[in-house]
């Protein structure tokens, strides 16, 4: 279990600032975890929302959706993908017209491998915290992702700075 020292009165901006630490270092790590993986970071996302799909493959438009792309530059991602072995189209069961992007062989297996030392000592942190603080963190990630959801789509409505 992972010792962690209580820090009470911290403000929110502090906080920010923390936050800021981790996805900054998480925007490294994820960069380079991608070259590792022989791929680009756009991919490896791309390739999370595949993985994360589960049985519901997604069709390439979907994957644009949720990746904040054209369906063009889908297209060269998973023409990527499919070069370096992780993902494979298959036609959709129920509109021979579209396809959909599904993980290849043992992709999911490969990425799990590659993200298991982090997820570990993720996995450690979190035991350190009881039942209550960790619906509370489970709460702030959902509703984080939420307003981040929101701030995105706010993002590419406004003109370009």
């Amino acid at each position: 279990m992972v010792e962690r020292k209580s820090e009470a009165g911290v403000s929110p901006l502090e906080v920010l600032a923390r936050m800021d630490q981790l996805i900054a270092l998480s925007l490294v790590g994820q960069h380079t975890l991608a070259e590792r993986l022989g791929i680009n970071v756009t991919d490896l996302t791309c390739l999370g929302f595949v993985l994360g799909a589960g049985e519901e493959a997604l069709t390439a438009g979907r994957l644009a959706e949720l990746a904040g792309l054209t369906t063009g530059a889908v297209t060269g991602v998973v023409n990527r993908l499919e070069s370096a072995g992780y993902a494979r189209r298959v036609p959709d069961p129920h509109d021979r017209r579209r396809v959909r992007i599904v993980p290849e062989g043992d992709s999911a297996a490969r990425i799990a491998v590659a993200y298991e030392p982090t997820y570990r000592r993720l996995t450690e942190l979190f035991e350190s915290y009881g039942p209550d603080e960790l619906a509370a963190i489970s709460d702030w990630f959902t509703r984080a992702a939420d307003a981040m959801r929101t701030s995105l789509a706010e993002i590419r409505e406004s003109p370009a700075l």
